[in-house]
């Protein structure tokens, strides 16, 4: 029996953010946005949906009069993120 894929990760955007996180200590939202090419809107939701299932921490600061998102992955991220490989891993070695 092959294991669930995590529908919350099997997204191809919040997928590429987790993608994204996983290599680095955080982004802020201007570089995921370049990376991803995703819309500001889009990339918005996707980490709010992240953010809401505890993949990821969002911390919003300012930088002098700028707004700045910053996110990293947690370790609930991580260890989802792992599943998910492995999970998709038995589909492709079928």
């Amino acid at each position: 029996m092959l294991k669930p894929l995590d529908p919350l990760l099997h997204s191809e955007l919040r997928l590429a953010i987790i993608s994204i996180l996983i290599g680095v200590e955080d982004a802020d939202f201007v570089f995921l946005r370049k990376q991803t090419a995703a819309t500001a809107g889009n990339l918005s939701v996707q980490i709010d949906k992240l953010s809401t299932a505890g993949y990821i921490e969002v911390e919003k600061s300012f930088v002098g009069r700028k707004p700045r998102t910053l996110c990293r992955i947690t370790d609930k991220g991580r260890e989802a993120f792992k599943e998910y490989v492995e999970a998709i891993s038995e589909y492709i070695n079928i």
